[in-house]
């Protein structure tokens, strides 16, 4: 006899399938735009991917009256290319001889060739078009893996943290002594700071950077700058603002003759990355660092995000930390050591106590390192020299024991006689 399998009820399926079903998320209507944009992990590269897309889709001629925004040009395009596969790869195909042009004429690096297709990789990507790369980057020019600049000098960073703004010296502080990028400040609260201490002095502080975020990770700072970051805080306090962990690092001014307690800051607003890269660059060039460029000239001698990180791990290298920490602590990947290699915060923190004297930028700090170092030299001659005192006077007070010993014996030799004789 063969069971009758009974018809289930609407809604009465398998509870382990039931959340997939169709009703069970939010229908959201994907295009050609949403995911290009779907594929940019940040605000930045999103800005940077939909400035060079437009570029191309300037020189595709892919605009109307109707279509001038972002969103309508990418949806043109991924209709033209769909229903034209030839116009499409003629269209790049001519793009790239165009930057190709460009590179050979110097106009422009071959970096930045290869950065404008990037954006155009990822948007037919996203919707499902294979295009022959290989074939057609085959012949474009090398692109150098490294920028002909340099870090900043010491004194060019004291000058940045003199710039008439007190969140200044904080900001490029943190940066050149953690190591972290200008686009991590965004996420910097005052609970991501940590101080360490020893012998009830600061030796560093322990920063969490991409706090509670996928890429987390953990860097250290210099006691130089743990106190500016202390001082900053402490001083917002005086002025009104509600301090506690949650606090934004880095925030916006406020009017500074209002009494304490009373206007905007009372309510902080958090400074951005794109804030934090304004402010730098206003310093840059207040402070005469950066001026006009040259004929002909298309780079400054530092850049403003990178140039600190090049400081960091120039200073780290000569203070002779392992280069795989250094690596570590710039968030850098060490490759297959990524599995492998794993080193505890106390082993990161001995190897970047050697560069703490390197990393130092106030000569204040310096002179009174130098200060605390001549001290504990001096406490270590007073000791040695100490103890090589209380040794002569033991040997003295043992030379005269042993003379009292031998004239008592003399005079016993005397009194008895015996001395006399054997004369």
């Amino acid at each position: 006899m063969v069971p009758v399998v009974q018809k289930q009820q609407k809604g009465e399926g398998d509870a382990l399938t039931q959340p997939f079903q169709n009703n069970y998320y939010p229908q959201v209507e994907s295009n050609a735009y949403s995911l290009f944009v779907l594929g940019m992990r940040s605000p930045q590269t999103k800005q940077k991917y939909l400035q060079r897309f437009g570029y191309f889709l300037d020189f595709a001629r892919v605009a109307t009256e109707k279509t001038t925004s972002n969103e309508a040009r990418c949806m043109e395009l991924a209709e033209l290319a769909k229903s034209n596969y030839k116009w499409l790869v003629n269209r790049i195909f001519n793009y790239l001889q165009l930057l190709k042009t460009r590179v050979e004429s110097k106009e422009i690096k071959a970096s930045t060739l290869r950065n404008n297709i990037k954006p155009i990789k990822l948007f037919l990507e996203q919707i499902d078009i294979e295009i022959p790369w290989k074939k057609l980057m085959r012949g474009t020019p090398k692109e150098r893996k490294y920028a002909n600049d340099r870090a900043p000098k010491l004194e060019e960073i004291i000058r940045i943290s003199e710039y008439p703004d007190r969140r200044i010296k904080p900001i490029v502080y943190t940066i050149v002594s953690s190591g972290m990028r200008l686009g991590a400040r965004d996420y910097l609260k005052w609970k991501d700071i940590t101080s360490i201490i020893r012998d009830d002095n600061v030796v560093a502080a322990k920063i969490k950077i991409y706090s509670d975020e996928e890429d987390e990770y953990i860097s250290f700072i210099t006691p130089e700058v743990f106190h500016s970051l202390d001082t900053w805080m402490k001083y917002r306090k005086d002025c009104g603002e509600n301090i506690n962990e949650n606090s934004w690092i880095l925030r916006n001014l406020w009017d500074v003759t209002i009494p304490k307690g009373k206007g905007v800051v009372s309510f902080p607003k958090k400074l951005k990355s794109t804030g934090v890269k304004r402010l730098i660059e206003n310093a840059l060039w207040a402070q005469r660092i950066r001026i006009k460029l040259e004929s002909g000239k298309k780079r400054h001698e530092f850049q403003t995000d990178h140039g600190f990180r090049k400081w960091f791990k120039t200073r780290c290298e000569i203070a002779r930390m392992r280069s795989i920490n250094i690596e570590i602590l710039m968030a850098h990947s060490i490759g297959i050591s990524d599995s492998y290699y794993r080193p505890t915060e106390d082993e990161l923190l001995d190897d970047y106590l050697k560069a703490v004297p390197f990393l130092t930028i106030s000569y204040e700090h310096r002179l009174q390192e130098q200060v605390n170092e001549l001290s504990e030299k001096t406490k270590d001659n007073d000791f040695i020299i100490k103890t090589k005192l209380e040794e002569k006077e033991e040997q003295i007070s043992l030379l005269v024991k042993k003379q009292e010993k031998f004239e008592q014996l003399v005079q016993s030799l005397i009194d008895s006689g015996q001395l006399k004789r054997a004369a």
